[in-house]
């Protein structure tokens, strides 16, 4: 992979790391790359271009709206939606390629761009190579009526809603959620989404003013959440991030659901409903034991994966799976979905809740999750992990120690010096100790200098 796209795209300090000069020219670049094929199949190539509320995300998606016009690209800007919009209509509309200027659940100074191929798919790492090679190439621009034409959309939110509900298998009337949109891409057709399948809907975090995104509000800050479940007595809250691409929830005594125990719901629901492709799920090394023993127990296969949705959706689609998902809230549901979609999570979880009769702290009952230790050895030898025989016998007696109601795991950084170690266990106090024991091993094996 290049040294400008990290694993979601571009990201970093807007208008420091990333400027309106490099915004336009990487969507010069993905013009290129991506259009082409349009060119070549005779039509003018077309993109679709949103993104959420940040301040600078106004000159940024202004910059690569630029760009891509100067290509020869003819541009639909849809404005601020979620990502999982952007990619639906990147589809639903037969586009050559999607961008989305936003930088997720990280807070507002920061900004991020990511391309979407033809599909609405995230990029492979081969074609964000081919961009950053051909950034600030010499080109021929087209001129005249060569020159790509931007017009809006003002009904982009209306198709993708009018989607959403058209996936859901059971409609919510009688339950009341709380929905907090993080200040972000979801602030309007999150709510809108909830209420026209027949919930009754408290939104928080649903007002937007550039500033204040993922600020005390979202899927990475639960409490205001937590408590408007249990001040509005409400069934079930849910949370999304910034660009909505991913949902946590509270039951109703606000108690936290996690993404595992919501990718554990919606397996059994498309079990049940003969929907789960291969009986499987995908998850990441990263998720609980307790999902993978409830699944074992209730007979789902769970494939695993590294740590990101961009391999998750990779897994599924080598395998045909259509379910998979992160601890954090990243759920993907391929019938319906490119990528992970946090309203869409969000409705098919009621969807389940009001199937049932069922509350969903007891549908999230199906798995227990095991207590989760993570410690970061900093300063240490990354790559020394596999090779360091002292560190695998640790991580072996570990392993034999926890038995099958434990597990240990070793994750070099990919970026910085250090190793993170995982272990669960039944008991909260053995897990504490079993990670302790191996972070020193990990320290006084593979320090640096």
């Amino acid at each position: 992979m290049g040294s400008i796209f990290g694993t979601d795209g571009v990201r970093g300090l807007a208008n420091r790391d990333l400027t309106a000069e490099l915004a336009l020219d990487l969507s010069v670049a993905a013009a290129h790359v991506l259009a082409d094929v349009g060119a070549f199949e005779g039509h003018r190539p077309t993109a679709v271009v949103g993104r959420d509320p940040r301040a600078s995300g106004e000159f940024l998606s202004a910059a690569v709206v630029a760009g891509l016009a100067s290509a020869g690209v003819d541009v639909l800007d849809v404005g601020v939606l979620p990502t999982p919009a952007v990619a639906f209509l990147t589809a639903e509309l037969g586009a050559d390629l999607g961008a989305v200027i936003s930088a997720s659940h990280n807070p507002m100074p920061d900004n991020g761009l990511k391309f979407l191929a033809r599909g609405g798919h995230k990029l492979a790492d081969e074609l964000e190579d081919a961009i950053e090679a051909r950034l600030r190439e010499d080109w021929q621009r087209p001129t005249g009526a060569a020159v790509g034409r931007v017009r809006q959309d003002a009904t982009a939110g209306e198709r993708y809603v009018q989607h959403l509900l058209s996936t859901l298998p059971h409609r919510l009337d009688g339950l009341t959620v709380v929905v907090d949109t993080a200040h972000g891409a979801a602030h309007e057709v999150a709510p809108d989404a909830l209420r026209r399948a027949g919930a009754t809907v408290v939104a928080i975090g649903d007002r937007p003013d550039g500033l204040n995104i993922n600020d005390g509000f979202g899927s990475t800050h639960l409490d205001a959440l937590r408590e408007a479940v249990v001040a509005h007595a409400a069934d079930l809250g849910v949370a999304l991030d910034g660009d909505a691409d991913r949902c946590l929830a509270v039951d109703a005594t606000g108690t936290v659901v996690d993404g595992d125990q919501i990718l554990a719901v919606l397996a059994l629901s498309m079990q049940e409903a003969g929907r789960l492709p291969q009986d499987t799920a995908v998850a990441t090394v990263m998720s609980n034991l307790g999902f993978r023993l409830a699944m074992a127990r209730e007979g789902v296969r769970v494939v695993e994966t590294g740590v990101g949705d961009r391999y998750v959706l990779e897994a599924m689609k080598a395998g045909g799976f259509g379910l998979g998902g992160e601890q954090s809230g990243h759920v993907i549901m391929l019938d319906h979905a490119t990528t992970g979609d946090g309203t869409l999570t969000a409705l098919h979880l009621m969807a389940r809740v009001a199937a049932t009769g069922k509350p969903l702290a007891e549908l999230a009952a199906v798995m227990d999750r095991l207590p989760q230790v993570l410690l970061n050895v900093r300063g240490v030898d990354r790559d020394g992990v596999a090779a360091c025989a002292p560190l695998q016998e640790a991580v072996r007696a570990a392993a034999a120690e926890l038995g099958e109601t434990g597990r240990v795991l070793l994750r070099p950084s990919g970026t910085e010096p250090v190793v993170r170690v995982m272990v669960e266990a039944a008991d909260k106090a053995q897990a504490d100790a079993v990670a302790a024991r191996l972070a020193a091993v990990v320290k006084a094996e593979l320090t640096i200098g």
